[in-house]
């Protein structure tokens, strides 16, 4: 699909008149890492997972950064004529999606941040190895590590113009991301709640049943 100036790879699942769920992934990932969380969602759900710029099938640019991830994803929302979605991002993806939530309030229906880093300088998740190919532009990875080290201070001011009911999950210790400031980010959402699974910073893979299982309580509750 054609947003604005790149091209956007994605998969989906489920039923296509069912409520609309998209998934975003991480740093060097791509919409696989959601494959086996997206067929179960399917079972409910329209489920969409992104191939976000620089990654995996969709075009990889000369420009990244989160903004433009952020707007990519809007694009990708307005093609499709989805006007209220669940969002569900792990790591930068998760990044991308609060952003969304925060600029956009009206698209967004409820908000799941996958080990996602909080919007505090030095909350940098190590290196974190997929296991398999992967497929990314490596000029992508400087871009977003700096955002991540040093965030932008609005992306912290705004946490609280964030309206979707929202749902944090944490791997806990085996995690390769900073855990203490989770519950700083999680108390600036009006509307928050953290679960710690377990599982690493790769959770959604490690443990897609759970994460299935968390999503859609979540999302029915």
């Amino acid at each position: 699909m054609d947003v604005g100036d790149v091209r956007l790879a994605y998969r989906a699942w489920g039923d296509p008149f069912g409520s609309p769920v998209v998934l975003l992934h991480g740093l060097g990932g791509s919409s696989a890492s959601w494959e086996a969380v997206g067929g179960l969602l399917g079972e409910e759900w329209r489920v969409y997972a992104l191939d976000l710029r620089g990654h995996g099938e969709s075009d990889w640019p000369d420009e990244y950064g989160f903004e433009q991830m952020r707007d990519d994803v809007l694009g990708f929302l307005d093609e499709l004529d989805l006007d209220r979605v669940g969002l569900v991002g792990h790591a930068m993806g998760g990044v991308v999606a609060y952003l969304l939530a925060e600029e956009h309030a009206d698209r967004v229906e409820r908000l799941v941040l996958v080990e996602t880093p909080p919007p505090f300088p030095g909350q940098l998740p190590a290196e974190d190895t997929l296991p398999g190919p992967v497929d990314y532009d490596e000029n992508a990875v400087p871009a977003v590590r700096a955002q991540t080290e040093e965030p932008d201070p609005r992306w912290e001011e705004e946490l609280g113009q964030i309206v979707a009911p929202t749902l944090m999950i944490a791997g806990g210790p085996e995690s390769g991301m900073p855990q203490g400031r989770l519950p700083d980010m999680a108390s600036l959402v009006p509307d928050c709640r953290l679960l710690t699974l377990g599982g690493g910073h790769q959770v959604h893979m490690r443990h897609p049943d759970q994460v299935a299982q968390q999503i859609t309580e979540f999302f029915t509750s």
